[in-house]
Parts: structure tokens; sequence; C-alpha cells
């Protein structure tokens, strides 16, 4: 692959080209490869930070089989979700892109509620991300510690200062973190699996297709899921394992103007983060469930699932080396969210969507960053735990409010097909983009249906809260307000 800084001119120059024809100018740094466009999707579902932090969300529903079958069921259905992107990506590359494709294909309206949606859901995920990491090591590294709420947050603002730190310094430092990143999850990801395997103390896969009801454990108010006698519906539950780790792949598209070749590298890096996470997630989380001594036991610990399980099995000095390589990936992971969510922040500020929008599209002459939206979507992260410091609510939040920005331009785009919208990009579906598109939209459906129940009903508030003041707010004032993306696209 040509590295970015040996790209022809002439392709620069053609990116360059179709991003003023969608009305802007070349703003920030295209210095992004191919590579690194899909490692820093990879790097936001990485399966070190959601597939373990969230284990016990899927294990403790359907057991061994809720974990190994639901992991592929919602990585297909993942795919799915992607490849739609992937198409309306090739033909609008730009920053932001779920909300600019939702504003050309459904109109200004439609934009806006997908913007806050994503803006919103990007918020949550980084929360859920850094929370996620300082709950993993804690566990791991010290599992005496009682984490408050307290010290909870004030964990989650030094570590998110530090990644928005990084960020505020240019797309270049994160470019090589990024890409770093992608190996070293790869890498761990392969280690684990392949200890896990060695230590296990029989394998006995048989587990990995067994469905057993572990709703209602750990007993009492730490149950990880309330007692629930379907195993068809602990199994639907425990699909947030899989939903929350494979999200984040429109990462790939909010950083479209940083990349050469967006129009091809864009989708490719949206398909193949979610195909390459599916497979490696796959073999990681069935090591896990194989390596288990007692799978009830397992159970039984709840959120600690995973780390009991290491210790059980791996010597001590080796498991606390593997906690540390995930614990690195995890913070990465968090980083790689706040180059998204920024970028997000920054395209809808462009368009004078946000409040101080003349502030927050503001890039930096001397690192070609937006650093006031970098600072100001880590700062709403930190306080989005203030409102709940619940890990699998805030999971729970941050699934359905990005399944919802990922379907709106995607519902859009399955009303305009082939009627206004007829011209594509060179990754293109064909046939294949309206059932795609149909399995998408009824994957959020359930997504949603999923999210909000308890122990996570803070989900339903948080969530039609939302939907009902963008909508409250949209015929109050941003429609008189909001100019939307520049007129001059043709679709």
């Amino acid at each position: 692959m040509t590295p970015p800084n040996s790209a022809e001119p002439d392709t620069i120059a053609d990116d360059v080209r179709t991003l003023q024809k969608l009305g802007y100018s070349q703003e920030l740094s295209r210095v992004l490869g191919g590579f690194s466009n899909f490692a820093v999707s990879l790097s936001i579902i990485c399966i070190l930070a959601g597939g373990l932090t969230s284990f016990h969300v899927g294990y403790c529903a359907a057991g061994g089989g809720g974990v190994a079958i639901g992991w592929i069921v919602m990585s297909i259905l993942a795919l799915a979700v992607a490849a739609t992107m992937g198409q309306i990506a090739s033909a609008f590359p730009t920053a932001g892109g779920l909300y600019h494709w939702a504003a050309i294909l459904g109109g200004r309206g439609w934009g806006w509620v997908t913007a806050w949606f994503n803006l919103l859901g990007l918020i949550t995920v980084l929360a859920a991300i850094n929370v996620g990491t300082i709950q993993f090591a804690t566990s791991g590294f010290f599992p005496n510690a009682n984490l408050t709420p307290t010290v909870q947050l004030l964990a989650m603002t030094v570590i998110t200062s530090t990644q928005a730190a990084l960020n505020h310094r240019g797309v270049r430092i994160t470019k090589v973190l990024t890409d770093f990143s992608g190996w070293w999850i790869l890498g761990v990801a392969a280690v684990l699996t392949l200890v896990l395997l060695a230590y296990a103390p029989t394998w006995d896969w048989s587990r990995l297709i067994t469905f057993t009801n572990f709703s209602g454990l750990p007993e009492g108010d730490s149950s990880v899921w309330p007692r629930a006698e379907s195993i068809a519906w602990v199994f639907a539950l425990g699909l947030l394992l899989p939903a929350y780790t494979i999200t984040g792949f429109d990462a790939s598209a909010h950083v479209a103007e940083e990349t050469v070749h967006a129009s091809a590298a864009v989708p490719r890096g949206i398909v193949r983060s979610v195909g390459v996470s599916g497979l490696f997630g796959l073999a990681m989380l069935a090591a896990i469930v194989l390596a288990m001594p007692d799978p009830a036991a397992a159970a039984n610990a709840g959120e600690k699932a995973f780390t009991n399980t290491l210790f059980a099995v791996v010597p001590k000095v080796l498991a606390y080396t593997l906690l540390a390589g995930c614990v690195l990936a995890q913070y990465l992971c968090g980083l790689a969210t706040i180059t998204s969510a920024s970028r997000m922040a920054f395209a809808f500020a462009r368009d004078g969507g946000l409040p101080g929008s003349e502030w927050v599209r503001w890039v930096s002459p001397r690192y070609k960053s937006p650093p006031v939206a970098i600072w100001a979507v880590s700062v709403a992260a930190v306080l989005f735990t203030v409102y709940s410091s619940v890990y699998s609510t805030i999971t729970a939040v941050c699934v359905i409010l990005l399944y919802v920005s990922y379907v709106l331009p995607t519902a859009a785009g399955l009303l305009s097909y082939g009627r206004t919208w007829k011209t594509f990009g060179p990754w293109h579906l064909g046939r294949w983009f309206r059932p795609l598109a149909f399995v998408s939209l009824t994957t959020c459906i359930g997504l949603m249906v999923i999210g909000m129940q308890p122990p996570n009903e803070k989900a339903l508030p948080a969530v039609s809260g939302t939907a009902i003041g963008l909508v409250v707010l949209w015929f109050t004032l941003a429609r008189k307000r909001f100019p939307g993306p520049p007129k001059t696209q043709t679709v």
C-alpha cells in the first residue's frame, strides 16, 4: 500500500475537487492512507475494549452459546449496516459523513436529527469506553479496591484529558497512534486467544453451542440481568455484547476529508473493520468460554467473569502482562473515538448546526485539528458519566443512539435510491443495497427494544427524551436558523 505522504498529487487533487463539488474547501490535513482509515474504525471497535469489558453482558445472559452464536449473528447484522453505510460514504466522502448524507438524501431536518443522534452517540460511546477501561483495569489489577463513583469520575477526567491533549496536537500524531493501535489490537487478541487455549483445562467445544440461562446472576442487586425464564429473551439481551463492541465504524467516514482517495478507501475501511473485528473477536471470546474451569462459577462472578477466568488458568505474570496490553488498547480506543467525535462536531458546526458553531468549527493553523470540537466532546463525555455511572446503562444508550444515526441516512437512501439519488461512488452494492438497508433498519429497531430493558431502564428516558427534545427544537428553533449543508451537491 502506498504511504499517504508519497501519494500521487493527482489523487489528492481529485479528493479536493470532489470535496469542492460537495460545497467544502480542504481545511484538514489529508494524510491518511487506506490502512490508517481502516485502523481508526478498528481502534474504536476494539474487541479488547467492548469484547472484554462487556463480556459478562453476553455470558451472564445465555452462557457460552449466547456469546458465540450471538457474536456471529450480530457480526452479520453489523456487516449489513456497514455495507449500506459504505455505499453512501463512497458517494459523499465528507467529514461528519452520516449527517451530511442524511441531509443530502433526506433533507435538512433529517440531517439535523441524524447529526445530533450521531454526535451524542459518539460522546456516550467515549464515556462507555473510558469507564469500561477504568473498571476493567481496577478489577484486574486492584480487585479489592473500592471504585466509588467519585474516584471513577476523577479517573475518567484524567484519562479523557490526556486523550484530548494528544488529539489537539493534530492528526499526524493520532495517525501514528491509531496505526499502531490497529496492529496492537489484532496482535494482543491473537496472543490472548492462543494463551487461553493453551492453558485451558479442557476444550469442551459444546460450550459454544450450549445456551444456559444465567440471568439473575450474580444473585442480589449485583445481577447482570434480572431473572427471566425465556432463553430466547436472554439470548436477545446478550446481543448487547457484540452490538456495543462492533460499533463506531462510522469513524472511517468522519475522517474522510483527511483520507487519500476517500471515495474508495472509506467504504473499504468501514466494512473491513467490521469483518476483521468479527473474526478476531469470535476466536477470542470462544477461547475465554473454553478456558473456564467452571462455567457456572464464571457467570456468578458477573463483571469479573473474564478476569477470574484469566487468572484461574494463566500464570499470574503472563496474565498481568496480557491485562496491561488490553488496557493500552482500550486507552487508544478512547483516543480514536475523540478523533471521530470531534470531526463530527466540526462538520456539523461548519454548517451552523451547533451552539457556538463559529468556535467549534475552528481549525488550528498549526495543528490542522479542530481543538474546540476536541475538548467539547471530551468534556461532554465526562459529564455524561455523572448522569449514570452504571456501565451497562452507558453502553445501552450509546448503542441505541449510534445505530439510530447509522440507519437514518440509510433509510433516506432507501427512499431516494434510483429516484432522486442516482449518482454513486466507486463502491456500489447494486441490487443488494435495498435488502441490506432493510436489514439495517430492522436491526436498529431490535437494538432499541433490547437496550432499554432493566437494569438499563435509564436508557429509555435518555433516548426518548433526546428524540422528543430534538423534534421540539427543530420545529421551534432550528428549522428557521439551520441552513444545512451547501446546496451545490448533485445526487
